[in-house]
């Protein structure tokens, strides 16, 4: 094999190991059972439902998502199209600590009465102030419906739903259930997360092929010379 073709198989291999650095987040979700006790205008109630989180890096941040795979709860009466409205609290754990708060839309259909409620996707807003892995766990439930609220809170202590490599802004956490957003010293949001580190990694690699490259085209032409 020629030297030319072995110096372009070299950059083309060094090439893709960059696109690699590139590549997302590590992240692992897992869907968990838990256990709801939930104190009812009528009374305590109980319901288990698999939950699932999710995230997607958004500016900043990661847009977290709570999916609900079974009913929580019942109402002994039928709640119309737009009556219930649900929250929750995520539990920050791990190299992070905190809380995120998530909300959803009002339910798009009649609920009938004696039926488990059906809850919506719920979404909130999770900005990183430390860095390492850390992982999110369903906690606190809210179903306001009518005038009233039903309070369904976990008893199984379960396990993460998510888990997240991050790099944080070293900020300190806010109540609104996202984290602190709060400019550097250069007037700007610092930015955050495993896939900034990569692109930084990225640029470096490819700084070093081009001087590589420059090199051997400078030891070619001095070879042919002479």
């Amino acid at each position: 094999m020629s030297y030319q073709k072995r110096t372009a198989m070299s950059l083309a291999a060094a090439v893709a190991g960059s696109v690699v650095l590139m590549a997302a987040p590590a992240a692992h979700a897992a869907v968990v059972d838990v256990n709801y006790s939930c104190k009812t205008p009528i009374g305590k109630k109980a319901a288990v439902s698999p939950i699932d989180i999710t995230s997607v890096k958004s500016g900043s941040g990661y847009k977290l998502t709570m999916s609900f795979k079974k009913g929580v709860s019942s109402s002994p009466l039928a709640l119309g199209k737009g009556a219930m409205n649900p929250s929750a609290v995520l539990k920050v754990g791990g190299a992070d600590s905190g809380t995120v708060a998530v909300s959803g839309p009002s339910n798009s259909a009649e609920i009938p009465a004696n039926t488990p409620i059906q809850i919506s996707d719920l979404s909130g807003t999770y900005t990183p102030k430390a860095s390492g892995k850390v992982t999110f766990t369903a906690s606190i439930l809210t179903i306001k419906a009518m005038g009233t609220t039903t309070t369904c809170t976990p008893t199984n202590s379960p396990k993460p739903s998510l888990e997240l490599t991050v790099t944080g802004s070293g900020g300190g956490s806010s109540s609104g259930g996202t984290t602190n957003t709060s400019s550097d010293s250069g007037g700007s949001l610092p930015k955050t997360g495993p896939l900034d580190s990569a692109v930084a990694l990225g640029t470096l690699g490819g700084t070093v092929l081009l001087t590589g490259a420059a090199g051997v085209l400078w030891l070619t032409r001095r070879n042919q010379r002479v």
